[in-house]
């Protein structure tokens, strides 16, 4: 059964203004190829991991608030849409068009965003495909290299980790799951390794078994 996750960036979120899209928050939430330090391990979400994600309905809320009424949305990702998602070479750009003037949320983050208050995002997504370096180390490398589904982004004051930094990461403050992630992956691992071993014995015995 495959598990949403949830990942936060710190990173340069823009709050900027013009005739075309009124006020909007631009940013990249999803950035292709960087090594990030979750604590129990190194993850690197894939180049072309958006490849065959579902992006019809995403919904952009503040802390993952699913309670409050969507700041914006992207629906199939259409020209109408509040909240555009662009899938490039280097991950996945979005611009958040907000509604100053009728949503007293979206006036509040705005202002927050323009002053440095708001730094990062965070997405929710389920992962339908990644592989697994040094499992059996003290710090092993998880890369993602399929992404089935980002159901919503978030605009977040306290990220889970900084995009950017290479600094250890206590395991405490690893994000939820990630411990999860590496003992199921773990888990998997042990069985293959059992399958295979189980398999070799029972071709060794057929070897030597007497035939009628």
């Amino acid at each position: 059964m495959l598990k949403t996750e949830t990942r936060a960036f710190t990173f340069e979120v823009r709050a900027d203004e013009n005739k075309e899209h009124g006020h909007f928050l631009s940013g990249v939430p999803i950035v292709y190829d960087q090594r990030t330090d979750l604590g129990w391990y190194d993850e690197i979400i894939a180049r072309g991991a958006l490849d065959m994600t579902d992006l019809k309905d995403v919904r952009f809320l503040i802390g993952h608030d699913l309670s409050m009424v969507p700041l914006a949305r992207s629906r199939n990702n259409n020209k109408n849409s509040t909240m555009q998602m662009e899938v490039g070479d280097k991950g996945m750009s979005i611009r958040v068009d907000l509604d100053i003037e009728n949503n007293a949320d979206s006036r509040k983050l705005y202002s927050a965003t323009r002053r440095g208050d708001i730094s990062g995002m965070s997405f929710t997504f389920v992962v339908d495909g990644d592989s697994w370096d040094d499992i059996d180390s003290d710090h092993p490398t998880r890369t993602i290299r399929s992404i089935k589904r980002v159901y919503e982004v978030s605009a977040v004051a306290f990220p889970a980790y900084e995009g950017t930094s290479l600094e250890a990461r206590s395991q405490d403050a690893a994000p939820d799951g990630a411990r999860a992630s590496l003992e199921s992956a773990r888990a998997e691992a042990q069985k293959r390794q059992d399958d295979e071993k189980r398999a070799a014995a029972i071709k060794s015995l057929e070897k030597w078994r007497v035939k009628p």
